[in-house]
């Protein structure tokens, strides 16, 4: 472990103070036995992130992505102890965490709600989108819902002015969006942004796989996800290590897992049978993590992507690819 550094002289406190958005704590006061446990446990989960991003795999943005993926945002214990651990100054630290849009110092809900508010949206109407959204969901721009479920927030431009009004929300654009369909849009990603409508959908198709290692089949007929047969293998993540089962229904995202796994979470997956880890040869050509081989029932090789959100997925059936 790093040794602490203190950053001496009146203009560099200065400064950290001034930066520093969160209120002072009093180190005398004594905390509940229960909130002094909480606060030890996400410690070691930073303390785990930090020791795969050395310096020679990755700086401070991929460990502040990595923390706020896990606990989704970035706290201001979790920046001191990134600050503690890397040497680093907590103003610098803090200057990178509010650099980037993507990072948030306050706790964000289950779904982000970006409405765009640049001039080409703005005069097709996006102020009244904002103030719909904010009614819609009983919150204000830059607020979570007291059930957690949204974080709204309005941002400059999304890159897609030519379809304005814009809306994204988790990744999904909506476009020429007018105050009727907000409530619409607030119901689709509430029953899930990714679902699959199975039924009519050509390009949904069950398939049999087994372990790429034992060929032992990986099938749960016990258990059913979208009306079919699951997936079961088992995955590890952080300190965890629990089991996942996956629809079987080709071009399906469904799944149950045991744990809750954040997004953006690369998992380790092993075979249930012979616990050989299913990491396959190849990349997926979307994100770059690896992606995780499954043998196909009557010849070819089903892959998916072993980051938790990521769409990233190829089917070759004896040779001939989907």
């Amino acid at each position: 472990m790093l040794e602490t550094r203190e950053t001496h002289g009146p203009s560099s406190t200065e400064t950290a103070s001034r930066a520093a958005p969160y209120p002072a704590t009093d180190a005398t006061e004594q905390e509940p036995d229960d909130v002094a446990r909480d606060k030890q446990l996400k410690r070691d989960e930073i303390l785990g992130i930090l020791s795969r991003h050395d310096g020679n795999r990755g700086g401070l943005i991929s460990i502040l992505d990595a923390i706020q993926a896990k606990h989704g945002y970035l706290s201001a214990d979790a920046l001191k102890v990134v600050a503690d651990e890397t040497g680093r100054s907590l103003t610098d630290i803090y200057g990178v965490a509010t650099f980037y849009k993507s990072f948030s110092l306050k706790p964000r809900g289950k779904h982000l709600c970006s409405v765009c508010t640049g001039t080409a949206c703005h005069v097709r109407g996006a102020p009244i989108i904002a103030q719909e959204f904010e009614r819609q969901l009983g919150t204000s721009a830059g607020e979570m819902t007291a059930d957690k479920e949204f974080t709204l927030e309005t941002v400059n431009c999304l890159g897609a002015c030519a379809l304005g009004p814009i809306v994204v929300v988790d990744g999904h654009y909506f476009s020429n969006v007018d105050s009727a369909r907000v409530k619409r849009v607030i119901k689709k990603t509430r029953a899930g942004l990714d679902k699959v409508e199975i039924k009519g959908d050509k390009r949904v198709f069950p398939i049999t796989v087994s372990c790429s290692r034992c060929n032992h089949s990986l099938m749960e007929p016990g258990h059913l996800i979208d009306g079919a047969p699951s997936i079961r293998v088992t995955v590890s993540f952080e300190w965890k290590h629990g089991w996942l089962r996956l629809s079987s229904l080709y071009g399906s995202y469904t799944l149950e897992s045991e744990y809750k796994i954040p997004v953006d979470t690369v998992l380790d997956f092993f075979c249930p049978h012979c616990h050989a880890d299913l990491k396959g040869a190849s990349d997926c050509p979307n994100c770059g993590a690896p992606m995780v081989s499954m043998i196909v029932q009557n010849g070819g090789i089903a892959q998916i992507c072993s980051r938790r959100g990521c769409k990233g997925h190829m089917l070759d059936l004896d040779g001939g690819g989907f």
